[in-house]
This record gives structure tokens, sequence and C-alpha cells, in this order.
């Protein structure tokens, strides 16, 4: 840092000039953002200091709060934190069936019912989920970005699918990649969250099977829950660096499989032991004694998805109380998104704004 005369030629009042810091390669993402800005030179924070400068700030400062204030919202008691944001989750509008439901028409319906955000199904985009990420495809972020911007609707969420369990190598690597292409894809969104999956055994190979087995199946033979946990740590640990030179956090959600249960999630969260990688609480994937299983895992939660099951459930109806889980989150001290996750068989049209009232109201306090 130097410092010089300033263009009135004062002796005495001198500026700040920073000397911007030559951006190195770091890792494999070279940009390094500058420590400190250059000032101008007639900022207030360089007058000399005298007796009629230190009354003229003095005074204004005491002012400001003054005429702040005219127009200011309410103040909030002191404990009293703010209501959770509400977001809907492209997946509310497409359950794997049909036509895909677009990102932008999300968007738009996100607008329309007053919701903060929207949560982003990586499979429901309109590229290729296991292709490039190309020139058309960061086209294609950049347009939705911009699409989201102008109707008010932030992108909280990017949620991806991979799966770790697996005593190949070569299959963990390929969906490391998968999952790194896509920290890349948030951050040519502006997405500052990922949510990841453990992965499952898979010795019950179809979904719905799996489903109807309440989400449980056998170990792969010859090998154990240990090993699998490993698999899971060590490739979400290579991941974490991705994420954290993009600034993007990693959710690991309670979706089935190893981090199925509070114990296997809360292992493979205290192994990878990075700030970068917190859960994500899905309420509707604790299929028994709920309520306890997201005490556990709310003080590590980032993300929510909050189910809901108008007209009965695709795979299972759960009876939840969103008000009992929106006391857990705040005694966990949890201030993020709250994303309405559809999961019914009512029209999206018509329960979509039915469910995310009923969040507005259990969430509101």
């Amino acid at each position: 840092m130097t410092s010089r005369e300033s263009p009135s030629g004062s002796k005495n009042d001198h500026w700040l000039m920073t000397s911007i810091v030559e951006c190195r390669p770091a890792g494999r993402f070279p940009y390094k953002p500058p420590t400190k800005l250059p000032l101008r030179p007639n900022s207030p924070y360089h007058l000399p200091v005298n007796r009629r400068t230190f009354l003229t700030t003095a005074l204004s400062g005491a002012t400001a709060p003054l005429l702040l204030n005219a127009d200011a919202a309410p103040e909030r008691a002191p404990n009293q934190r703010p209501p959770l944001k509400l977001a809907i989750s492209t997946y509310s509008y497409w359950h794997f069936r049909g036509p895909k439901t677009s990102v932008e028409t999300v968007i738009d319906k996100a607008s329309e019912l007053g919701a903060s955000a929207i949560d982003i199904l990586h499979r429901q985009m309109a590229i290729n989920e296991l292709g490039q990420l190309d020139a058309a495809a960061h086209a294609y972020c950049q347009h939705l970005k911009q699409y989201a911007f102008r109707r008010g609707v932030a992108l909280a969420c990017l949620s991806i699918h991979q799966d770790f369990v697996s005593p190949n190598p070569a299959e963990r690597h390929k969906w490391m990649a998968h999952t790194e292409k896509c920290i890349e894809i948030a951050y040519a969104l502006g997405v500052p969250c990922v949510r990841i999956s453990s992965g499952r055994w898979k010795t019950i190979p179809d979904f719905e099977a799996f489903m109807k087995a309440r989400g449980e199946e056998p170990v792969l033979p010859g090998y154990t829950v240990e090993d699998g946990l490993k698999w899971c740590i060590d490739a979400i640990q290579e991941c974490a660096k991705i994420a954290e030179q993009r600034g993007v956090m990693l959710a690991l959600e309670n979706h089935w499989g190893l981090s199925g249960t509070p114990e296997g999630l809360l292992r493979i969260l205290d192994g990878v032991g990075s700030p970068w990688v917190g859960a994500l609480m899905d309420t509707g994937n604790f299929l028994e004694d709920p309520y306890d299983k997201l005490t556990r895992i709310a003080p590590k939660t980032v993300f929510v998805q909050a189910k809901t099951y108008d007209g009965g459930g695709e795979f299972y109806t759960l009876d939840l109380d969103n008000a009992r889980i929106a006391r857990i989150l705040r005694n966990a001290g949890y201030t993020g998104y709250v994303s309405l996750e559809y999961e019914g068989k009512e029209d999206a049209e018509t329960a979509v704004p039915k469910s995310l009232d009923r969040l507005r109201t259990a969430f509101a306090s």
C-alpha cells in the first residue's frame, strides 16, 4: 500500500492508493479477488482531522439515523428472527413423468405466488444431464439467470443426482466428475448451494420396489457399511475442494441410501469435515419417527426441502406437522430457505399454491 499527495496539493491531505494484487493461478481456478479497493481522492475517510471536520462529521452522523428512521420498517424484538424465506422446487411441477415443465415456467409461478426463490432440479433443465458443459449450456445458464432476475426470483439451489456407493473406483470418479461439472453449472447460474446424494447399494435396482421396502436394502455382498461410508467421504472431500473455490455450498440430503439415516448422514458430514458441506433436510424422507431424526440433523442443515402430498403421495404419504418442524429449525438457529417440494397426485396448478400457503402459516413466526 502506498500513499501520495492529493491532487489539491496539500501536504497534510493524503489519500490511499491501494495496489491490487496480481491474480495468479490458485489450484484449478486462477481467480483471486483483490484484498482491498482504492478509495477516491476526496473520500471523507481521508480528510485531515481538525475541529471543523470533526464537528461536521459528528453532527451528520448523529442526524443520519433520524432521517433513516422516517421510513424504516418497524423494529423487531431483540431475539426475534425474521421469517424463513420460502422457495419452490421445480420438481413440484414435474415428478419425472410426462413432458418436463420448464424452469422458466416455475420461475414465473414463483413470481406470481410470491415465493422468494426456486430450487432447480438439474434433470429438469433444458440441457443433457450427463453431457458436457459446453457453450450452449453456458448460454442457457446465463439465460435462466437473467430470466429469474427480471422476475425478482432468486436461484437458491441446484438439486443434482450422483451415486458414490460403488466398489469400482472408476464409477466413483465418474460421479465425482459429474458433481464437479454441476458445481460449475451452479457457479454459472449464480446458485450458492448444490444438493448432493450419497448413493445406495442398488441391491434392489427398481426404485419403486425400493420405496415399497421403505427405503431399506441389503448391503452389497462382500462389503460393509463402513466401506460405503469411506467411498462417500473420500469422494465428497474431493468435490468440496472445487465447491470452496467456486463459493458453492454442498448440501448432502437425507435421501435414501447411506445418508438416509441421521447416523449415516452425520457420519459422512463429520468425516468430510469441510465448512462447505452441510446437510439438506428433506422433511419427508424419514418415514418413521421423523421429528426426532429431523432434530438430530437440524444443527447441520443449510437448506430445507419441505414435502407436501395433496391428493395422496406419488410414492407414499406422510402427515407432517410443519409448525413443529419450523420450531425444530428455529431452535437449531436455522435462518435459510425452506423450499416447497410438492410430491402429491393433485394437479400442481392447484396444489402448489395451497401448499405454499400452509408453509407460510407454519414458518411465519
